[in-house]
């Protein structure tokens, strides 16, 4: 599994409240980032694995309802997690 236990832990502390706060809007947005990246490294080889394009697409649809919920929620926030995992827009 390319995604451990402590992996989870490692990206919630760093961008949560805390290691076992997992309900963050920022925690959520930067595991779907990391989710993100590892499905793009595996399609770049695998260019007719069509699953996980779905997969891919639905979790890109996903973080976007996110960073939309942040930015009416709070902007600051949402303009310091988009700079910190240097997402655009």
């Amino acid at each position: 599994m390319y995604l451990t236990k402590e992996k989870k832990e490692e990206i919630f502390a760093k961008h949560g409240k805390g290691k076992n706060d997992t309900g963050t809007a920022e925690g959520q947005i930067a595991l779907f980032t990391q989710r993100i990246n590892h499905l793009t490294e595996h399609l770049k080889n695998n260019r007719k694995d069509y699953n996980t394009e779905r997969s891919l697409v639905k979790l890109v649809g996903k973080r976007r309802a996110l960073l939309d919920y942040l930015t009416k929620k709070d902007v600051l926030r949402y303009r310091a997690i988009v700079k910190e995992l240097g997402l655009r827009k």
